[in-house]
């Protein structure tokens, strides 16, 4: 064995499980392709900050220490957050080294880079879950002479063609990128299906505090009704900002944006929309009152002292006659932006533990039907708080113990030597 432990991965997840092991005195390495939060650097919007405040921006072994606890991170905050903990914890990275091949091994696995092979027990991915950009197949349809982009390539407004913007998806993604494209004068329209709606602040507190403080971060996922459901849900519509504001389709509509129900087909370079945008802003509205719910009965059990009075926002506003097909010539459309969520890249996992949809199938992160392979950083991965990075700490706890556990099986059967200490 090279290693015991091979960590695929260098960013927050995958430096959070090397802290794990370090503390557990598992050898291991931890292999990246680009540099240290490789994705945060190189993969995000200019504008884009964390949903989470920053006072609950924390990984194993490290808090935020800052001057702006209520704050949001932006991007190069968080590439330095994680840098600084890549440095503070020694992590054994190897930077600038791509994974090619990850394949049963005698006794463990076989990890093929482009600089060299590994031979180890243990694998743990955490590559991310958003490595590509998941863009339905009715996007080539769209005619030649409009832009076809995506959240991982779009960095700013000024960077778009000329002409109107449809943005597709009402996640976190659609709702902030139509709000800042619409900012600089260009026409939005807004491709809206399912979505969840959420308040930036709720009496007073911030929703990330409510969530937190009533349990809803720590639901596990073998507590939750269709698991597969939720893992995919569009993220909340929720926009980090330094004023606080909330973000939901009223807004935009009162900033200008078209709102539009879900993108179905385009026929002839006429983009065709559904018309279930009002059931699907009342469902919305539905599940951000039972949540708010959920917050005040757990307010009043706890004696928590929230004083601010219960205002809720107020229902989506659908406009009568909603448009059900855009001519994209007519109306000058130059670009379509795809917020239409994201996948993960497993390619070189030769490995057969993938679903029909290219998903690892696992049980909360312990890989199913590959004995000592782990992965990391999926949306509700053990539990709610698995989305952010926050959750990580929990994880890594948790997955760091059950390969501990694998190794002295291992140990003990084969007689190998897995764990230095």
């Amino acid at each position: 064995m090279d290693t015991t432990t091979v960590i695929i991965g260098a960013g927050h997840a995958g430096l959070a499980m090397s802290r794990r092991l370090s503390e557990r005195s598992i050898d291991h390495v931890v292999l990246e392709r680009g540099e240290v939060a490789n994705s945060w650097r190189t993969e995000r919007w200019d504008s884009l900050r964390l949903l989470t405040p920053n006072w609950q921006t924390t990984l194993p072994g490290r808090t935020y220490h800052g001057t702006d606890p209520d704050g949001f991170m932006t991007m190069p905050e968080v590439a330095e957050f994680i840098g600084d903990y890549a440095a503070g914890i020694d992590a054994p990275t190897q930077t600038g080294t791509t994974v090619t091949r990850v394949a049963i091994a005698e006794a463990g696995y076989r990890v093929v880079t482009d600089r060299r092979e590994w031979h180890c027990a243990t694998v743990v991915l955490a590559s991310g879950a958003s490595n590509v950009a998941d863009v339905p197949a009715i996007a080539a349809a769209i005619p030649p002479t409009i832009a076809s982009i995506t959240p991982l390539t779009y960095r700013s407004p000024e960077d778009l063609d000329d002409g109107g913007v449809v943005v597709v998806g009402g996640s976190a993604t659609g709702v902030q990128l139509a709000e800042e494209i619409q900012r600089t004068g260009r026409q939005v329209t807004l491709a809206v299906g399912e979505h969840v709606r959420m308040p930036r602040t709720y009496r007073g507190r911030d929703i990330f505090w409510w969530m937190e403080a009533a349990g809803v971060l720590d639901e596990r996922f073998d507590e939750v009704d269709d698991l597969v459901r939720a893992r995919h849900l569009p993220s909340p519509q929720l926009i980090g900002s330094p004023d606080g504001r909330s973000l939901d389709l009223n807004s935009l509509a009162e900033l200008g944006v078209e709102i539009v129900g879900r993108l179905g087909a385009i026929r002839d370079g006429v983009a065709q929309f559904s018309g279930g945008l009002a059931n699907a802003c009342r469902l919305a509205d539905l599940k951000l009152n039972r949540l708010l719910d959920r917050f005040d009965q757990w307010e009043r059990r706890a004696d928590a002292g929230v004083a601010e009075s219960s205002h809720r926002p107020e229902p989506t506003a659908v406009a009568a006659g909603a448009t059900l097909e855009i001519d994209l010539g007519r109306r000058n459309i130059g670009t379509i932006l795809w917020a239409t969520g994201f996948r993960p890249d497993h390619s070189w996992l030769a490995v057969p533990v993938l679903d029909h949809k290219g998903r690892v199938r696992h049980d909360g992160g312990v890989v199913t039907g590959a004995p000592g392979m782990y992965v990391l950083g999926g949306s509700l991965l053990r539990t709610r708080r698995s989305s952010y990075i926050a959750g990580a700490a929990h994880d890594t706890q948790v997955l760091a113990d059950h390969l501990h556990d694998f190794l002295a099986a291992s140990n003990r059967s084969r007689g190998w030597a897995g764990i230095t200490r």
